[in-house]
């Protein structure tokens, strides 16, 4: 029997993990073209099953995976995502995140994150310098920033592709994803309604987020459902943060009519209603019954457990993400299981009496 025949020096560093494979590499080994390599990487139809699988079985064994840049030279654009935020709430952005890499995952399109100030004066110039500089593919705008027309018009002259989160239809179905949080506000009322609450607060989020006015008018037609209207006294604006829900529920319960329960535009500031109802020596949910939004970590964290709107932002971010790239296939869920939903926990009960 004759001797083994060695490997190639650059086979064994490959091996040994001394070298990081190319797309060259990969061709080679399989014993095929570099074309045909790129075509497994992007999932061109117009291949063998068993050559698929091959260079598949020698991508995983050397654990190679395409360089973002270098594919956009090659394709002459880029394979970078930009998330685009100025969501006050840092739980939302890490659960946007989480679902657009999701939905990104496989693809070998890569995320870069981008925080804003809407405020700003220099907002559309700032937003259009970042993609040029990272050269990026397309953007995810989420609230508020994705309610700004200039922002869109601006994404359309550059030609930069895009998807809008917004709690309402603001473009194409194309660009946009809307998380219907009115139906969610619509739940809250009618569960604090059920309840037999008569008295409700309810603590806003900042008045220039859509999704502020759009849970408050489902508030209001879920209390209507049962023939109760939100006086304007027992209304507070937030800004989504803890320290505010905590202010804004100070001035409901310092109020001689007090609500026996408070809707919270999110978890962070029905965290804070707890702590300012502790602080009243009120007891949670006997004296006063909490129902925040987004059921984010926080919720079930915090005592007692925060009964609260469940929004799907990781869903959200991944149908996002495959709509912006294109890998969205036929989606055969009902639409109603990427509505908001109420989760009950023991923050809110009967009033008194």
């Amino acid at each position: 029997m004759s001797p083994r025949t060695p490997k190639p020096a650059d086979d064994a560093a490959l091996e040994g993990g001394r070298r990081r494979a190319t797309i060259n590499d990969i061709a080679r080994i399989a014993g095929v073209s570099k074309k045909t390599v790129s075509r497994v990487i992007n999932r061109s139809p117009s291949l063998r099953p068993e050559t698929r699988e091959k260079i598949e079985a020698v991508i995983a064994k050397y654990g190679y995976a395409p360089d973002p840049q270098a594919r956009g030279l090659a394709f002459r654009r880029s394979f970078l995502i930009g998330l685009i935020y100025d969501n006050p709430n840092p739980q939302y952005v890490v659960n946007m995140q989480l679902g657009l890499l999701d939905g990104m995952r496989g693809s070998g399109f890569e995320l870069v994150v981008h925080p804003c100030d809407r405020g700003s004066t220099t907002l559309v110039p700032d937003i259009r310098a970042f993609i040029e500089r990272q050269k990026l593919f397309g953007v995810v705008l989420t609230p508020s920033v994705s309610e700004d027309e200039g922002v869109a018009a601006m994404l359309r002259e550059i030609g930069c592709e895009y998807v809008r989160v917004a709690s309402v239809a603001v473009d194409e179905a194309s660009h946009s994803i809307v998380t219907q949080d009115r139906h969610g506000g619509l739940l809250a009322g009618r569960h604090l309604a059920e309840l037999g609450h008569r008295t409700v607060g309810f603590i806003s989020g900042p008045l220039t987020f859509r999704s502020s006015h759009e849970r408050r008018g489902g508030f209001e037609e879920g209390l209507a459902e049962h023939g109760l209207s939100l006086a304007a006294e027992h209304v507070a604006e937030g800004a989504y943060t803890f320290e505010s829900g905590l202010e804004g529920a100070a001035k409901l319960l310092a109020l001689p009519n007090r609500p026996t329960a408070i809707f919270a535009g999110n978890d962070e500031m029905a965290a804070g209603v707890l702590h300012a109802a502790r602080r009243a020596g009120l007891s949670v949910p006997e004296d006063l019954s909490v129902v925040g939004f987004d059921d984010f970590q926080i919720a079930s964290r915090v005592w007692p457990p925060l009964t609260t709107v469940r929004s799907p932002t990781r869903e959200i971010g991944r149908l996002a993400s495959e709509k912006l790239i294109g890998q969205a296939g036929e989606d055969k869920r009902d639409p109603a299981d990427r509505l908001p939903s109420l989760v009950a926990r023991e923050s809110t009960s009967k009033p008194k009496g």
